[in-house]
């Protein structure tokens, strides 16, 4: 195994090795202030305030203040310039990426200016104000998921834009480069979220779809709009790149999920907006595109057997609910970064980029707080859904925790089978976490109601739930630094296959099924 991950390794350098500066390749000697210690190597960074430098010993980072440099490759003093690349999914760099940007420097008080770098990359120069000095230059790398990752590991990028985690391969090709643990909970985290969303012609008078049902179409099984209740004609199909990107995301859910093939029959356009155009001008056609490039086009809501619907908003996308959600990454090296990099992913995390992320047509981080008046439909399937396993009676033992309460959009789900939180959802701990620290919650109840698929027995499901809302509980507060239970106090409870969001006749419900909500009086 350690051969084929060195293997894929010295491939992915490879293939960017013309992208190395020559600078990197310099060789330094840092020599401590009393002159007793002294190291030699080639230096891979310098970010004002640390070195990092490949040595004998390996990689190591170096405090500034207490060596000296010698070398070519040593910075000017007083001249250094953070440089960073942020490099990926197309959607991230080409659309959210430059307005946080923009609204970071504007926030922390840099004059910003754009240069032309060419079709795939935008290089933005933050100058201070007040010296008319620069302070950083931040690279945007506009490619696709996968290239993101290939950039991080090969040190071609410092962060990764990502729609989708990091597998197990480029998990281990990172470990094995120095990278650390792309998975570590600080390692990566959730910038915001937007949805695949299946989309016609606004006079198309189809007004949903289910997921096998999309599977059948974009596989050519179903070729006619009078087998989704529409007219007697031809579908024409629409997607972007079905190897990268928004198409590549739908290809592996949709229809790897049923293990059918994409047709050949497909119109694959550029991007989503120019999808978009082409929708508002085929009234036959439908498309996959996402909820913030929808554009004029009519999103279709997503329905199952069991009478289920759901339609892609910011509400259902924030909280999970929505089944093609789609998280978009931000993946960091286990290295220190530049100061101003650091300083922008503080920002990225307040309330300012929130209504920046907002203002661009993506969903926020924010909570939002959901009345129960506004969650009849899934109450009444509830109640129509009630058995032998799940009984009226259940359903009223539940019914207390949320009478006088608001459901938070924040939301955790899991894997199969498991109390193991998905990737969106240990994002969610530190978010949950980083609220409580600041106070958001003082002097309210939080209630965490686990749920579950219903795969197995309904007893052995509700003991699962139950697990899962205390795994959720545990993992908030051991999140948050000097936890006060006077503070907040908080509850749990689980409620087993009661209250189902989709229909658990495919692996999409149960996933969305799986969950641990959070209820706030």
């Amino acid at each position: 195994m350690k051969i084929l991950r060195a293997a894929i390794f010295a491939a992915l350098f490879v293939s960017n090795a013309a992208l190395v500066p020559s600078a990197r390749a310099d060789d330094i000697t840092l020599q401590s202030k009393d002159g007793a210690i002294e190291i030699s190597g080639t230096l891979l960074g310098f970010d004002g305030e640390f070195f990092r430098v490949d040595t004998a010993f390996g990689v190591l980072t170096l405090d500034g203040s207490r060596v000296d440099c010698k070398g070519p490759a040593c910075p000017t003093p007083g001249a250094y310039v953070a440089r960073f690349t942020l490099a990926g999914a197309g959607v991230m760099a080409e659309a959210l990426l430059p307005a946080l940007i923009e609204g970071f420097a504007d926030t922390a008080g840099y004059a910003l200016a754009e240069s032309d770098a060419g079709a795939a990359e935008r290089v933005f120069r933050l100058d201070d104000p007040g010296s008319g000095t620069q302070a950083a230059e931040i690279t945007l790398r506009s490619s696709n998921t996968a290239d993101g990752f290939v950039d991080l590991i090969s040190d071609q990028a410092d962060m990764a834009l990502a729609l989708r985690e990091v597998t197990s391969a480029e998990r281990a090709i990172a470990i094995d480069a120095g990278l650390g643990d792309l998975q570590g909970p600080r390692q990566y985290r959730v910038l915001a979220r937007d949805a695949l969303v299946p989309a016609v012609n606004a006079a198309n008078p189809v007004r949903r779809v289910s997921m096998e049902e999309l599977a059948a179409v974009f596989s050519g099984e179903i070729e006619t709009w009078s087998a989704l209740g529409g007219e007697n004609a031809p579908i024409t199909l629409h997607l972007t790149d079905p190897q990268t990107g928004a198409g590549a995301v739908f290809v592996e859910r949709v229809l790897g999920g049923v293990g059918t093939a994409l047709s050949s029959a497909l119109v694959v356009h550029t991007n989503v907006d120019a999808l978009a155009v082409a929708l508002e001008r085929d009234p036959r056609g439908i498309g996959v595109t996402t909820l913030s490039h929808v554009g004029v086009a009519r999103p279709l809501t997503v329905t199952g057997a069991c009478a289920l619907d759901v339609a892609a908003d910011q509400v259902t996308v924030k909280a999970g609910d929505y089944p093609l959600t789609l998280p978009l990454y931000l993946y960091l090296p286990g290295r220190r970064l530049p100061k101003v990099a650091r300083e922008l992913l503080v920002y990225l995390r307040s309330p300012e980029a929130q209504g920046v992320v907002r203002g661009v047509g993506f969903v926020d981080q924010d909570f939002a707080e959901i009345p129960l008046a506004a969650q009849g439909g899934r109450l009444a399937n509830a109640i129509r859904a009630a058995g032998p396993e799940v009984t009226l009676e259940d359903l009223q033992r539940m019914m207390p925790l949320f009478i006088g309460k608001r459901r938070l959009s924040v939301t955790f789900r899991f894997l199969d089978g498991s109390t193991a939180l998905d990737a969106p959802s240990r994002a969610n701990v530190a978010i949950l976490a980083a609220a409580l620290e600041t106070g958001a919650f003082d002097g309210r109840k939080l209630s965490f109601a686990g749920f579950s698929d219903s795969a197995g027995s309904a007893t052995a499901n509700l003991r699962l739930s139950r697990r899962r809302a205390e795994t959720v509980r545990a993992a908030v507060i051991a999140r948050t630094e000097g936890h006060d239970p006077a503070r907040v106090k908080i509850e749990t409870d689980g409620f087993g296959e009661a209250l189902p969001m989709a229909c658990d006749d495919t692996a999409w419900g149960r996933q969305v099924n799986r969950r641990v909500e959070v209820w706030v009086d």
